[in-house]
């Protein structure tokens, strides 16, 4: 296993926050250098120990992705090498795990984009036949392919709480009908682009989510990370199967073990502090996302 970072601590750059993976520090007042730890949410809860190696996967994949969907929409990396910008005793720390970016104003809302029925989206299906105020057909199971991929936005939640879902009719009360509407309509493009090529490679994309910001001149750009096993659902083509949860290559082998584990014979309630990850869901997690990189990639 590679050197794990848990949390980057550059003094040659002003932090200006750490979220659940990502530390950004301000490159002069127009820039960003974005690091990805080896953090691992889940439930949003930061676990106490890292995921080796898994913030410099994670911005491979990103990259990988930007450059695949260059065309559809402009997107917030700069080119430039982003060790460049830091002292030569820090650049270890974030090698292969940093992107220089712009400095963007972010929408305040998260842009999510569903191919499949699951999750969050299976559990409102249940009640109202619908995922965020869209109507879906009767009798759809857990996984389900959707007929065609919806859009389904969500609030972005401070750290520590949920993300809540939206309809778009509160989305574009939020950021404006117009910006709305292209919001919906690039996302789905996308999310459509990469579930395309990914199924070519023997992987299901069942679900993503993108953000966005504007530059100063207005452009609506891709931010962030986009399309990785932490923001996206992935599941191997080979072992899907509707009407129960498919084996993924996201976070998802954590998440099913938390939901296993007890304390004083209780489950755990999903709050932090989060139980310790035993070696071998650490190791378990690790290959699954190196399997998806090498799988994507090949």
């Amino acid at each position: 296993m590679s050197q794990a970072l848990y949390e980057s601590k550059l003094t040659s750059l002003p932090l200006l926050g750490r979220g659940k993976v990502r530390e950004n520090y301000a490159v002069g007042d127009d820039r960003i250098l974005m690091v990805a730890s080896d953090r691992l949410s889940a439930f949003d809860v930061i676990m106490g120990e890292p995921i080796p190696g898994k913030g410099a996967l994670l911005t491979k994949m990103a990259l990988f992705w930007f450059d695949k969907l260059q065309g559809v929409v402009p997107n917030h990396l700069t080119g430039e090498d982003p060790l460049a910008v830091l002292e030569p005793l820090e650049r270890e720390q974030v090698r292969d795990r940093a992107m220089l970016v712009k400095r963007l104003k972010p929408l305040p809302i998260e842009a999510v984009v569903r191919g499949y029925l699951a999750g969050s989206g299976w559990a409102e299906y249940q009640k109202t036949q619908s995922v965020c105020g869209v109507a879906l057909p009767a009798g759809l199971r857990n996984a389900d392919k959707l007929p065609a991929p919806i859009f389904t936005p969500a609030t972005k939640a401070e750290m520590g709480d949920h993300d809540e879902n939206i309809t778009f009719d509160q989305a574009a009360k939020i950021i404006g009908a117009d910006l709305a509407t292209r919001v919906r309509d690039i996302s789905i493009e996308l999310y459509q682009r990469a579930a395309d090529f990914a199924l070519t490679k023997g992987i299901i994309i069942a679900d993503t989510k993108f953000e966005f910001g504007l530059d100063a001149d207005g452009t609506l750009t891709l931010m962030d990370e986009v399309l990785t096993p932490d923001s996206s659902r992935y599941w191997p083509v080979e072992s899907y199967a509707p009407g129960s949860n498919p084996p993924s290559y996201d976070k998802q082998f954590v998440r099913d073990w938390l939901e296993s584990v007890r304390i004083d014979g209780q489950p755990w309630p999903k709050k932090a502090p989060a139980p310790a990850l035993p070696p071998e869901v650490i190791a378990r997690t690790v290959q699954k996302y190196e399997e998806a990189l090498q799988r994507l990639t090949a």
